[in-house]
Parts: C-alpha cells; sequence; structure tokens
C-alpha cells in the first residue's frame, strides 16, 4: 500500500496527500538541522541522568508526607544539571504551567515589591495571577504592583525603556519566552541572554524569571544558560516528552528555587515535603525522551508553515526562520477558519478522534477559545493540538506532535477540513 492510498483510507484526498509530499520532499535540510539538536540534547540528558547516579531504587513512589523521596531528589537533580541551575523543584503537586509560575512570583516577591514584565502584556492566565485582570488571591491583592516594558514593533526588547523602568522597587523581572496568544515572534535564548545582560547592568542583584514553556530543548541552550535566575515550565509540554501525565518545574538559583518552594508547600516545609506517588518512571523517562519528542513537534510545526504559506496565508515563524519554541501560529483571517483547522487536527488524533470541538468561554480567558486535543494526557500540548481565541485577527496556534508522521498526519487532516469547508485551495502543479 503506498502512502496516497494510505492517507486515502484515512479520510484524506489524494490531492492534499500529494500536497503534502511535495511540501515534505523539500524539507531534508531543516529536518536534518532539528535532528542535530536534538542529538546535541539528547547527551545533554543523558549526561546529567549518569552524573546523578539515576537507579532503578529512584523509579519508585512515596505517597503521604513523601519525606527522602529517592526518585525525586534525583529527577529534581537531574534537571538542575541538565539546564546547569543550581537546584530545581520538579513535582507533580504543580497543576499546569500558569501554577508553577504563580508559584515562582509568590514566592519571590513580597507586599511593596513591583514586578517588572519586560517582554510586553504576559499569556492570558497569568494577567489574573499578577491582578492585572482583577482576580481574588491576585498578586494586586497582596500589594505587589506590576509594570511593563512593551517589545519594540519588531519583536525585539527595547533596552532603553528596561532601562528607565527599572527603579529601586523593582523586586523581579519577567520575561515570556514564547509569544502566547500575540502576534509576535518568539524569543531566542540569545535575545533573552541579552536582556538579562541589560537588565543586571542597572541592577545586578534583580532578580529575572523567565516563562519558558514551549521552549525546552528546541535549542542547545536555554535561558538559564544566559543568566536567568529561574526558568519555570510545565510537564504536560516539552519536558515532560508525552509521558508525564501532570507536573510543573522551577529550577533555578538556589535562593530562588527555596523560596518558590516554600509557597508550593508551606514556609517551614518547603521541598522536603510533597510524595512523588507512582510518577517518578514516567518523569524520567519523559524527561529521557523529550529532546527527540521536541524535535518532533518542531518538524511538525516547520511542515505546517510550509504547507499553509502555500497556501497563502501569513505564518508567524515563517517557513524559513529559525526556531526558538514548538508553536506555530497561523493567521486564518477568520472564526471559521479556526474552528475547520481544529476540528481537523481533532480528527487526527489518537484519542477522541471522533469529537468536534468548539468554541467556549474557558476559565483565565476573556474571549472563546477553541481547543483541539485528542491526547492521552488531557491538555498535553506536546502532544498533537491546537488551539486559539476567536479574536481577530483570527490566529490559530498548532504544537505538538509526539512523533513527526503523527504531527504531519494533523497538518494534512487541517488542510482536508479546511478544503471541505470551501477555505481553501489547493495550488495546481504540487
Amino acid at each position: 500500500m503506498d502512502k496516497i492510498q494510505m492517507y486515502r483510507q484515512s479520510g484524506i484526498d489524494e490531492d492534499v496527500s500529494r500536497f503534502g509530499e511535495a511540501v515534505a520532499g523539500r524539507l531534508k535540510e531543516r529536518f536534518d538541522q532539528i535532528d542535530e539538536i536534538a542529538e546535541f540534547n539528547q547527551m545533554k540528558v543523558i549526561r546529567a541522568m549518569q552524573e546523578s547516579q539515576v537507579s532503578e531504587a529512584c523509579l519508585t513512589g512515596t505517597t503521604g508526607y513523601g519525606y527522602n523521596d529517592l526518585g525525586r531528589d534525583k529527577l529534581e537533580e537531574v534537571y538542575a544539571r541538565t539546564f546547569h541551575t543550581e537546584a530545581a523543584i520538579v513535582r507533580p503537586l504543580i497543576a499546569c504551567g500558569t501554577h508553577a509560575l504563580s508559584i515562582a512570583l509568590f514566592g519571590n516577591l513580597r507586599p511593596g515589591d513591583e514586578l517588572l514584565s519586560i517582554s510586553g502584556l504576559p499569556y492570558d492566565t497569568l494577567q489574573e495571577v499578577i491582578g492585572i485582570r482583577p482576580s481574588k488571591g491576585s498578586l494586586f491583592e497582596y500589594g505587589i504592583t506590576y509594570r511593563q516594558v512593551d517589545l519594540k514593533a519588531d519583536g525585539s526588547f527595547d533596552f532603553d525603556a528596561i532601562r528607565k523602568a527599572i527603579s529601586d522597587k523593582t523586586a523581579l523581572v519577567t520575561i515570556q519566552r514564547s509569544k502566547g496568544y500575540e502576534s509576535r515572534r518568539t524569543l531566542s535564548v540569545n535575545q533573552i541572554g541579552e536582556a538579562i545582560a541589560c537588565v543586571k547592568s542597572v541592577r545586578p542583584d534583580l532578580k529575572v524569571m523567565v516563562d519558558n514553556c514551549y521552549g525546552e530543548f528546541v535549542e542547545e541552550e536555554e535561558p538559564s544558560d544566559v543568566g536567568a535566575d529561574m526558568i519555570v515550565g510545565s510537564l504536560i509540554k516539552n519536558p515532560g516528552g508525552g509521558l508525564a501525565p501532570v507536573g510543573g518545574y522551577i529550577a533555578g538559583t538556589k535562593e530562588c528555587v527555596e523560596n518558590a518552594s516554600y509557597r508550593m508547600t508551606c514556609p517551614g516545609l518547603g521541598a522536603e515535603i510533597g510524595p512523588s506517588l507512582t510518577m517518578n518512571t514516567s518523569f524520567f523517562q519523559g524527561f529521557f525522551l523529550s529532546p527527540v519528542v521536541t524535535a518532533a513537534a518542531l518538524k511538525g510545526a516547520v511542515f505546517a508553515a510550509s504547507c499553509y504559506e502555500k497556501l497563502g496565508f501569513s505564518c508567524l515563524p515563517d517557513a524559513k526562520e529559525g526556531r526558538h519554541d514548538i508553536i506555530q501560529a497561523v493567521t486564518l483571517g477568520s472564526p471559521e477558519g479556526i474552528i475547520a483547522f481544529c476540528k481537523g487536527i481533532q480528527k487526527a488524533a489518537p484519542v477522541d478522534s471522533f469529537v468536534s470541538p468548539e468554541p467556549w468561554d474557558m476559565p483565565g480567558y476573556d474571549d472563546p477559545v477553541i481547543m483541539a486535543a485528542g491526547a492521552f494526557v488531557e491538555g498535553s500540548s506536546i502532544e498533537l493540538s491546537a488551539d486559539g481565541p476567536i479574536r481577530p485577527p483570527y490566529n490559530v496556534y498548532f504544537q505538538g506532535g509526539l512523533t513527526w508522521p503523527s504531527a504531519k498526519f494533523g497538518i494534512l487532516m487541517s488542510m482536508q477540513s479546511m478544503k471541505e469547508a470551501g477555505l481553501i485551495q489547493l495550488p495546481k502543479g504540487e
């Protein structure tokens, strides 16, 4: 059975599959570059696990208080070694990326402090944590103020404005690496390093936190390699490798991580308690696999941009740009486009492929959001997924794919869905 027939049996028209094959056939050089980075990062993880002397005993878990959890402690050592930080906390107690960021912020800020964002407005769900949008229990309610410096029109840091914005009251600077639901480029590790150097030139004592969600293992370096005091992320994104069923991490200086641990549990106990339950194997194995799983997602993102640019849509990043996270934004120009795209992604999923996603009012968002994610782990962004707020310019955000073939199939099915809705016309001659 050839590919065309195989895809036809899965609901892909011949013209869609031939178009996809033609596009994929021109991506070998890009894919080779992605594989080179994955190999580098894979060795980095293996070396960290070996240096930490991970043993079979580390794969068992604890319950209750979780005192002396060998596997938990070794896992956190592996994260710290991999990300070149002094310490790390990696816990199933952390429910999501926003929760991890909230722990890091509340742990390292005090009443009267000022939080300064130098990458513009943070992601929707973090706005309620900060108090930009009123919410019970926000930093604002605890007397912590907030200011921001927007990125320049070209998506770069405004260094002059950053220097002017830093005051004696500023206690922590935050940088969001990924674009979130904004129409901007993701920040590279090199750009983040330059911004951190700018901050430290004004106040060497100032703590800098980087929201690292979606960016782990996309480049050879992480923000912690270029001066970040904390990097924070979710285990159901890149570092969980598709196997972590829940969790988040905070890696950084000993002081910052310790401060965060007291917010994660309670003062006086911090990181000493918190059982790993039955999750150590999934956490270790997921982290081990994460460089190659991230590479698969990156290949899917490059393929998506290459296909949709040829169909006349604006893509960010475009098909030829370097990658700094796994997210591919496509401007579809209408609610119908976002919905059709997401329906196609859902149809390509291994789980709940028969479900039809619809926009709804999700907690933490101002606009209705549609999410397609037929995943083994609910809400997992490293698995094949797509989502977007129903608001102009009607961007859809595609990410994930535990394997390159599954990511490819997802994009083919998204085009099939768009075609059936009368929203695209395939170019002739492909």
